[in-house]
């Protein structure tokens, strides 16, 4: 008897629970409902100032509204570093601006979240997730946040990210930032939502902002893109101007669109691309890039495409390899050939990258804490390695290691350097994705993403299983993730791929795909799987 009491006890307890667990289901679903501007499009909202539905102000009131209910409060994604103190008078002269008749172009009204290592010329400080940045403001805007402000965006905040764009320690959480803590993932919240742009990547996702921005170097808008189910382009270097973000590599680093759709991304793309003489890198793009990329959007942008598909990673994963076969099925029955392909590149070529980055890091942080004149909080890799072993919180949990190889490199006209650049570019270059895609006559090349999110762990770091992102990003090619499908209650995506300055045949391969599948739904914030 005893038995059957303590058993209908806890009977009684997990029906308890259960019931708890189903209501916050209920309770995060019916705040995505209710929410008027979920999932929400750049188009949309532009109709909804044409029919006075909306003012700016009453958009971006409904985002700061969001982010501090359901960011900073309610689930505490913790996403966003800072809101602008300045949005809403903003927001005020971009109303008064449609009272008059006149229209930026499709960002007009659009609220932003920039990722905190994007200078912003205003309120908000530029802190890298770095508490040695903490009090740095910057004395221009960057060239991104220049063009966004030309283009009548509102930027809205900035957003949290794997410290240092995840350039300092030999392991890391991706996520987390000294400045603001560890960024969760909206589809189940003891799920890493990847990095470093993990932050815009989870804004756009649980609907905190219309579109924002990444960067990436190697997967830093891929991967956060593919853990969030989101949309991202990591575009050819050079076709966005990286003047006043924290760099990495100039070899490599590229800021890039974090949306909901295929669609508002290519929007995005155009409105921030150009010429900018302080960074030599967008010279190559002279009449490569469009200020519009909608025109290349078709739903049968598949159609008579020949696709390479990476098989490489198959095994791994066999959930993702799922996926990915339905995502070829799906490709073939909207008229796009498959190949497949077994490699890209030969051996570890992606050895040379670690070199590259070492030294492109010493020199280019060195010259943009420079570009902060006398009011630099340290002048160079040498003071802030010091002043991060100096701080407590910053060594709760991850050390230097990657900070201190980049400290003990040389100058850039070092052989080594010149050696390594040489020898990374040739390899996922002319001897990789070029060779590959002219061998087999292909439009791009297809690979998941990534797998699924894995559990956040501040003590062990991430725990990646595959990824693809190493072949654009190491060439400097363009790179588009897409919602792929869900594992569990977490999402993956495909990435497509190619040649550089192809953004406009991969945006129409991808955008058919996007319209054929559809697979992209919005978060419910569990807290478990």
């Amino acid at each position: 008897m005893k038995k059957l009491v303590r058993f209908s006890g806890i009977v009684a307890k997990l029906l308890l629970l259960l019931s708890l667990f189903s209501c916050q289901i209920w309770d995060n679903s019916r705040t995505m409902r209710s929410f008027p501007l979920a999932e929400i499009t750049i188009a949309e909202i532009q109709q909804g100032y044409d029919d006075r539905r909306y003012t700016v102000r009453e958009i971006v009131q409904l985002y700061i509204d969001r982010i501090e209910s359901i960011d900073q409060q309610g689930v505490e994604l913790n996403a966003v570093i800072m809101i602008n103190p300045d949005a809403l008078e903003i927001a005020d002269s971009l109303d008064r601006e449609l009272e008059q008749g006149h229209r930026r172009g499709p960002l007009h009204g659009i609220p932003v979240l920039l990722k905190d290592n994007i200078d912003t010329q205003d309120r908000m400080p530029t802190t890298a997730g770095s508490r040695i940045l903490k009090d740095s403001y910057p004395l221009q805007d960057s060239r991104v946040a220049k063009k966004l402000r030309a283009s009548g965006a509102v930027i809205l905040g900035k957003t949290n990210l794997s410290e240092w764009a995840n350039y300092r320690a030999s392991f890391s959480s991706s996520g987390w930032s000294a400045v603001s803590g560890q960024t969760k993932n909206p589809y189940v919240l003891d799920r890493n939502p990847c990095g470093s742009s993990s932050g815009s990547a989870v804004a756009v996702s649980a609907n905190l902002c219309a579109v924002a921005i990444g960067t990436e170097t190697w997967g830093s808008i891929i991967c956060p893109s593919n853990a969030n189910g989101i949309v991202g382009i990591k575009p050819t270097v050079g076709l966005w101007s990286r003047s006043g973000i924290v760099p990495i590599s100039y070899t490599q680093d590229t800021a890039g669109p974090m949306t909901r759709t295929v669609e508002d991304a290519a929007i995005l793309l155009g409105a921030l691309t150009g010429i900018d003489s302080s960074d030599q890198k967008t010279l190559a793009g002279k009449g490569r890039f469009y200020k519009d990329y909608s025109q290349f959007l078709k739903k049968d942008g598949l159609n008579g495409k020949r696709i390479g598909y990476l098989n490489k990673n198959e095994g791994i994963h066999f959930k993702v390899d799922s996926l990915m076969h339905q995502a070829l099925d799906d490709m073939k029955s909207r008229g796009a050939e498959i190949v497949e392909l077994e490699e890209i590149v030969q051996g570890t070529p992606y050895t040379h990258a670690y070199e590259v980055m070492a030294y492109e890091f010493k020199d280019g942080l060195k010259k943009y804490l420079n570009r902060l004149g006398e009011h630099a909080p340290v002048a160079n890799l040498k003071e802030v390695i010091e002043l991060t072993r100096a701080d407590s919180l910053e060594m709760l949990y991850f050390n230097v290691a990657v900070m201190e190889n980049a400290r003990s490199k040389g100058s850039l006209d070092s052989e080594a350097y010149k050696e390594a650049v040489s020898k990374m570019l040739n390899a996922y270059r002319r001897n990789g994705i070029d060779r590959v895609m002219v061998k087999y006559n292909l439009d791009a090349i297809v690979a998941p993403s990534g797998g699924p999110a894995w559990k956040t762990d501040l003590i062990n770091g991430d725990n990646f299983k595959l990824s693809s992102s190493g072949y654009a990003a190491l060439s400097g090619y363009p790179n588009i993730n897409v919602p792929m499908g869900f594992i569990g209650d977490v999402p993956v995506g495909i990435s497509f791929f190619g040649r550089a300055w192809s953004e406009p045949l991969l945006l129409g391969i991808a955008y058919s795909y996007e319209q054929g599948t559809r697979h992209r739904r919005a978060p419910l914030f569990l807290a478990t799987d």
